[in-house]
């Protein structure tokens, strides 16, 4: 006979025993798995962003975006179901995609441009939406006020219209020979163009250049404003405008072919090959709407969000395109770059 075994009613009292333990143990573990669900609530956000998926600063952009929101909690696949669309500064194919997300319910739909709010606020006054590098919100009819939005729209603003003034003295400070300088934009997709122009007239009038625009919506019609510049100490300004970052490829090569001086409105345009740059840091405007995004999220209106304007601005020097244009940079102006490109 085998004495170490346990007693037949030992063993029935030990299953017992672990049944009982195993049934408390879920129990009591019950409330904990509530919990973890009710925090890893999977959130979705709609994103309409104007330029291709390829593009590298809209890349930059959603990934500001992105880190943004995991900043807050909000991460990708464990929590949060982000549905971005591209719209390749196509209009047509924004407002289709803006559709598109509404159709998916997002509790917070977040626009990457002018363009994109305009289709997003054309297909929803429910949907909250937040937008980021928008001039002129007011003007244009998408918040009542900066400081009290109403309506289910607020965001981030990208210039005040006496930036083109200040675009226009970096230009004569580093082509000090222009004689004319030309805004190049495209009116289908910054229509808040308008705005500037009389600010830039003024500026204009201060350092004795002659102010003229050149809407533009095709890459021959780039190549044609640019030529006209060529040889005539002209300039150029380049506007915030989608079509401008999608286009800027052509705008670059054809203002190094003919040897016009130009502004830029962000630093990617410097960094491509652009002679000069002056304006927000993108991807931290994206970063900081994030925790608009998050409010929200969290029952904030946006009626009650103020429009914030941007804090931050960047100035880049690219020298070897200024070297290549035959132009010497100030010392002066070297000294308040932000990023010298060598």
């Amino acid at each position: 006979m085998d004495t170490t075994s346990a007693p037949e009613g030992n063993t029935a009292i030990d299953i017992r025993r672990r049944e009982l333990i195993v049934a408390l143990g879920g129990a009591a573990a019950w409330p904990l798995t509530a919990r973890a669900q009710q925090v890893e609530r999977m959130r979705r956000i709609g994103v309409l962003m104007p330029v291709a998926e390829e593009d590298s600063e809209g890349r930059a952009r959603v990934g500001g975006l992105v880190d943004g929101l995991r900043e807050i909690g909000l991460i990708e696949g464990r929590n949060l179901k982000l549905e971005v669309r591209w719209g390749s500064s196509d209009v047509e194919r924004l407002r289709e995609y803006a559709s598109e997300l509404i159709g998916l319910a997002p509790e917070v739909l977040l626009a990457g441009s002018t363009p994109s709010l305009a289709a997003l606020h054309r297909a929803t006054a429910n949907i909250p939406i937040v937008f980021v590098l928008v001039s002129d919100p007011v003007g244009q009819g998408y918040v009542q006020s900066l400081a009290h939005p109403g309506g289910n729209v607020t965001g981030f603003t990208s210039f005040e219209f006496s930036a083109i003034g200040k675009w226009l003295g970096l230009l004569k400070d580093v082509a000090p020979s222009t004689r004319r300088a030309a805004v190049i934009f495209n009116p289908d997709t910054a229509p808040y163009t308008q705005q500037y122009l009389q600010p830039f007239k003024d500026a204009a009038e201060t350092v004795a250049v002659e102010a003229t625009t050149a809407p533009v919506r095709s890459d021959t019609d780039i190549e044609r404003a640019i030529a006209a510049l060529a040889g005539r100490e002209g300039g150029i300004i380049i506007m915030s405008d989608p079509f401008t970052s999608v286009h800027r490829t052509a705008i670059l090569s054809m203002a190094a072919r003919h040897r016009v001086p130009a502004v830029y409105p962000y630093r990617f345009f410097a960094v491509d090959g652009g002679l000069l740059s002056y304006g927000t840091d993108t991807p931290d405007l994206f970063r900081r709407s994030a925790s608009y995004v998050d409010r929200i999220l969290n029952g904030a209106k946006p009626a009650d969000l103020p429009v914030q304007q941007p804090t931050k601005f960047e100035l880049v020097i690219n020298l070897k395109t200024a070297n290549a244009l035959g132009l010497t940079v100030p010392a002066t102006l070297l000294a308040r770059a932000d990023e010298v490109i060598e």
